[in-house]
């Protein structure tokens, strides 16, 4: 497994931005299928953006397609997620994800993902 961990949430009004980071261990983040999932209370956690192993594959839920970016800089094993036009139904807590395993080079299934970080929140007020 694989040690993550986020930051950059915060509370911000309707149509701000904010960019989330999530820093990870490992000698071998190259060949990590990355993933950034959100959870709302009283819901189950969700897929929001998934990325390829060198970052030229992205994936992005329909909720949120054309307002959030998933980057990642494999020189420092740091995945990314810039929030543009925010949402209030955009307030969650918000999980990278990491596949360790290299058995896919990308993945939106939350069952794939063998290894999280403990959450950042993001507060989007009307």
């Amino acid at each position: 497994q694989v040690q993550l961990v986020e930051s950059g949430g915060g509370t911000v009004q309707a149509g701000d931005s904010l960019r989330l980071s999530c820093a990870a261990s490992g000698r071998t983040f190259n060949r990590y299928a990355m993933g950034w999932f959100r959870q709302a209370p009283g819901k189950e956690r969700e897929y929001v953006a998934a990325i390829s192993w060198s970052g030229g594959t992205t994936y992005y839920a329909s909720s949120v397609k054309g307002r959030f970016t998933i980057s990642r800089d494999n020189a420092k094993n740091t995945l990314y997620l810039q929030m543009d036009s925010l949402k209030p139904e955009d307030t969650a807590v918000y999980y990278c994800g990491a596949e360790s395993s290299s058995r896919v080079t990308i993945t939106i299934r939350r069952a794939d993902y063998d290894s999280w970080g403990q959450g950042t929140q993001v507060t989007v007020s009307s």
